[in-house]
């Protein structure tokens, strides 16, 4: 019987497959859910290196990382890399 919380999960083999290597469930249901479409898109926005503290910032804000206001720009980067 299928996990309720992953009973929308497009590719449930894909998505088994990214938790074991340890990606969140989040994450994984993201990329599971993507399908081709991830690959295409993939490699639009410059390395997050390149980007403003500000923008780091409210990327963060945007995806819910908790205790951004006290994070640096490498710390920022890590956390939006890590989510």
């Amino acid at each position: 019987m299928p996990d309720q919380n992953t009973s929308h999960i497009k590719d449930q083999e894909k998505y088994e497959e990214l938790r074991d290597q340890g990606m969140s469930k989040e994450k994984a249901a993201r990329i599971a859910n993507a399908g081709r479409e991830a690959s295409e898109k993939g490699g639009k926005h410059k390395k997050y290196e390149k980007w403003t503290k500000d923008e780091l910032y409210e990327k963060a804000q945007e995806v819910g990382i908790e205790g951004r206001s006290k994070m640096n720009k490498e710390e920022l980067i890590r956390a939006l890399r890590d989510h």
